[in-house]
């Protein structure tokens, strides 16, 4: 039986990489059931940086739910989740989820996150930012959303982009509350 319930977002933003490695990470715990949502922009990023086929993301999760199904469980608040994480997360799915512009499932799936004040992550890949940009993210923190972009920390001396991308999961491991002892943590100076 699991003990968490998490909703992973896929948008269409470059950083493929990061919603796999947290599902691959989740999947491996094996007591945390995940509930997937792949944006149509996401499927031609997971194909373009990564090769992948929409079919060989889906067994990655516990439940895979289409992008237009917004009838879906996810998209009511009275089925009880743990958070919700959106990786990566582009400006335009910010800007939809920010302004309550529901038209798709996972949209719909953070709405409900943040009306019900559970836990929504959004690994926002963007750079640089303008000011709307800024005041889009800006307003989605004051609604509780946790802004939380793959900042690469360097004090762990990162060999390669696999690493890099590993230690960026491990902190949306740490925020879901599920961490890992494989996160490289700081041991000061």
């Amino acid at each position: 039986m699991a003990s968490s319930r998490i909703v992973i977002g896929l948008s269409g933003a470059s950083g493929a990489q990061y919603g796999i490695r947290l599902l691959e990470r989740l999947r491996d715990r094996g007591d945390v059931e995940t509930h997937l949502v792949v944006s149509k922009a996401a499927e031609k990023t997971l194909h373009q940086e990564m090769g992948l086929l929409l079919g060989d993301v889906k067994p990655l999760a516990t439940h895979w739910h289409p992008i237009e199904a917004v009838g879906a469980t996810i998209a009511s608040g009275s089925f009880l989740t743990d958070g919700m994480v959106v990786a990566p997360c582009s400006i335009n799915t910010l800007s939809a989820i920010t302004y309550g512009v529901a038209s798709n499932l996972l949209v719909r799936a953070a709405d409900v996150t943040l009306k019900e004040r559970r836990r929504l992550i959004l690994m926002v890949r963007e750079s640089p930012l303008h000011l709307g940009h800024l005041r889009t993210m800006t307003a989605a923190a004051e609604m509780g959303a946790i802004i939380a972009p793959p900042m690469p920390d360097f004090y762990n001396r990162p060999q390669t982009v696999d690493e890099v991308v590993e230690q960026g999961v491990g902190r949306l491991l740490d925020l879901l509350n599920l961490s890992l002892d494989s996160t490289k943590r700081w041991q000061g100076v």
